[in-house]
């Protein structure tokens, strides 16, 4: 491959932000965005300061909760890299798609409030990074704000996700009483000054820390002799700061600022994009697909329908793999077995999209899917034809039974709920072997629900009712085909379905009921993860 491709894999960098709700996240992706000069004003989140919606949020839905329901996909230049930042959704009833948009991310940037520590939802997408090993980096947010004490902040990561912390800087005082940080490296102060908000990062001073007399007179007597024990602390307690452990998922860099007030934040780019990897070699069923080694590939990680409500539309988003995409090649589909162009390829910046000629490993595009690919799907060049391992479907936890009010629309009803099931957010079943065409949904979280409602209605001009089920657990049968269904033996709270593409499933209520199961029919090998 020539040099020109490497070159330009080599600069790029992808990775996912996530965090709970409200830790600041989607502030943070505008604050990027404002330094590569992508937007120029940053756009006020959830409508607070004026009426305008954050870049990154599109979906009608979205904007009426202040939520982020999608993941968006967002590329900007900064410093000569080329960044692809993939925005997840940090309500916890979302986590589906963040799994999915994880699994075409090198590193993941993880947002915690200095106020409220690990929480929830963090450590469940912690451990989606932790099973595949990805870096980890860590920005401590709303430092502006009372917070917790740095130490415990720490130990808290450590405890909680089970990782090495590094801070790289240390907040001097916090709220009121912020100064700024103080920068390991360097040996210097960097001090805080508000700015205005959505404007770039205001004068900030440097001093180095020798300079006693200078820091008291910025930052106070009180926080510099404090300062001057904690790095004391810091220095003989911390972890070394060890890029491989970094790179390996086992050590994650600690940053502190506020991405509302604009401080902390270019200082945490730079040393990210440093830090960080270019983009990371795949496994494939025929080995270890090298990024810069090997002719285009990419796999299908995410499909929207509907991004645009003028045209009934569906985008079925690539991460790029290796080598260079180029529009007018022909490609293989290899679930599909076909050769094709790949049709309308765009890159998107939340809701504005401009259309690609090239594109490189790392990169994501997003192409017109005519319902040809399914989440998981591998396209490489018409010469090859190997497959990337499958995306993990993570097991439902909430089921309700789907009604239509007027069944004169049953065609709208199943193309609109096959289209959304096939975005990978909600997942639906049949009764199996039953004459009935009843369909039951199952979601990660109920909020999913009211997305399914709210765009069947909209979307679709379908009215739904939906009736909540009493099962909580759900079972792929792995050797189907070793197992006859008909004489399973099950329990009386276990029912049989089948998904879209046939295949059976057990769903149950209680959790016993599961080895009960297994204890019953000899041989049959269950299991909680399902393959796309």
């Amino acid at each position: 491959m020539s040099g020109n491709y490497t070159q330009e894999i080599n600069r790029r960098r992808t990775f996912a932000i996530i965090s709970h709700p409200d830790a600041g996240k989607t502030t943070l992706t505008e604050k990027f965005l404002l330094y590569g000069g992508a937007i120029n004003l940053a756009g006020s989140v959830k409508g607070k300061a004026t009426a305008r919606h954050a870049v990154s949020d599109w979906m009608e839905i979205e904007k009426e909760r202040g939520i982020s329901v999608t993941s968006s996909v967002l590329q900007f230049e900064y410093d000569n890299y080329c960044i692809n930042i993939l925005d997840t959704p940090g309500h916890q009833d979302f986590s589906e798609d963040t799994y999915r948009t994880l699994m075409a991310a090198d590193s993941a940037v993880m947002v915690i409030d200095a106020s409220k520590g690990v929480e929830a939802q963090t450590r469940k997408l912690f451990k989606v990074c932790g099973m595949r090993g990805i870096p980890i980096f860590t920005f401590i947010n709303k430092m502006d704000r009372d917070a917790n004490d740095t130490f415990e902040l720490l130990d808290d990561i450590e405890k909680e996700l089970g990782i090495a912390t590094c801070p790289v800087n240390w907040p001097i005082g916090c709220g009121k009483s912020f100064k700024g940080v103080y920068d390991r490296k360097s040996e210097s102060i960097i001090t805080y000054e508000d700015t205005q908000k959505g404007t770039r990062e205001g004068e900030t001073t440097v001093i180095p820390v020798a300079d006693g007399e200078k820091a008291v007179e910025y930052i106070g007597e009180e926080l510099w002799d404090k300062l001057r024990d904690e790095i004391e602390l810091l220095d003989g307690a911390s972890a070394e700061f060890d890029l491989e452990e970094v790179r390996n998922g086992k050590l994650t860099p600690v940053f502190f600022g506020s991405a509302l007030t604009n401080f902390g934040v270019e200082i945490f780019l730079q040393n990210f994009l440093q830090m960080a990897t270019p983009p990371l070699p795949r496994k494939a069923d025929c080995g270890v697909i090298e990024p810069t080694e090997q002719e285009f590939s990419a796999f299908v990680f995410k499909i929207q329908a509907n991004m645009n409500k003028a045209h009934r539309d569906r985008v079925a988003f690539m991460r790029i793999c290796s080598g260079k995409f180029d529009a007018a090649q022909e490609v293989r589909h290899v679930q599909g077995n076909k050769v094709l162009r790949l049709s309308q390829p765009q890159q998107i910046m939340a809701s504005e999209r401009k259309v690609v000629d090239e594109a490189y490993a790392g990169d994501i595009i997003g192409v017109f899917d005519p319902g040809i690919f399914s989440i998981g799907d591998t396209v490489c060049m018409p010469k090859e034809n190997f497959a990337y391992e499958g995306i993990p479907t993570f097991a439902p936890e909430h089921f309700a039974r789907v009604r239509q009010v007027d069944t004169m629309k049953r065609k709208q009803f199943v193309k609109g709920i096959t289209q959304i099931a096939q975005e990978g957010a909600i997942q639906i079943f049949q009764e199996f072997n039953t004459g009935l065409e009843e369909i039951i949904v199952g979601v990660v979280g109920v909020l999913q629900f009211d997305v399914l409602k709210f765009r069947l209605e909209n979307e679709y001009n379908v009215e739904i009712r939906l009736e909540p089920l009493p099962y909580e657990h759900i079972r792929w049968i792995e050797n189907k085909d070793e197992i006859n269904l008909e004489k399973l033996t099950g329990t009386s709270d276990m029912k049989k379905v089948k998904d879209m593409k046939g295949n059976p499933l057990l769903l149950f209520v209680n959790s016993w009921s599961v080895g009960m199961t297994l204890d019953r029919n000899k041989g049959l090998i269950l299991t909680e993860f399902g393959r796309d």
